[in-house]
């Protein structure tokens, strides 16, 4: 799987805000400035209570993306997602590799921050499948992830919840031995 494009590791900016905890009522200004590199320098992070609101229903249309169980559930959550967003993609060589933003530099962050996540998110139901996306199976861990294996066997959001469920099912076999 080509992952390695501007398009598909926006799909990573996504993942992360599905994933992000958002019980403090500051989590939005953390998660943008944790991911600042993604916004137009100047781009202000205090954004109102509405907008909060807005930005956690986006984390949560991302989240219930990976939950569909259809391609019809897919196309009509991700069709939320991209009801959101503005795109107004420009080509920029900002990093010192041409490449296309997907919304206006001078937009503000929640429009920069929606419309990057549905186009990155988008391009890679469209392009690699939706089964592409995912929740963590292991246990406690409700994590989104993208699937970036070869055969789309990925089951687990990390190494670390894959071994911890390795583990647990190894003990479980010996506590029944």
């Amino acid at each position: 799987m080509d992952y390695d494009t501007y398009g598909s590791t926006a799909v990573e900016l996504a993942i992360e805000l599905a994933n992000t905890e958002r019980d403090d009522p500051g989590w939005v200004r953390a998660f943008l400035g944790a991911h600042e590199e993604w916004f137009t320098a100047g781009t202000s992070f205090d954004l109102s209570p509405g907008e909060t609101h807005r930005a956690a229903a986006t984390a949560d249309l991302v989240r219930s993306v990976a939950l569909a169980e259809s391609q019809a559930d897919v196309l009509q959550r991700l069709n939320e997602l991209l009801a959101l967003a503005r795109p107004r993609p420009y080509a920029t060589d900002h990093d010192g590799a041409l490449h296309l933003h997907f919304a206006r530099p001078d937009s503000p962050a929640l429009e920069q921050l929606t419309t990057t996540v549905a186009m990155g998110l988008s391009q890679v139901v469209v392009q690699h499948g939706w089964q592409r996306l995912g929740v963590c199976a292991a246990e406690n861990c409700d994590d989104v992830y993208v699937d970036t294996s070869r055969n789309a066997s990925r089951r687990y959001c990390s190494n670390t919840c894959a071994s911890r469920s390795t583990v647990a099912a190894y003990r479980a076999r010996q506590k029944t031995d």
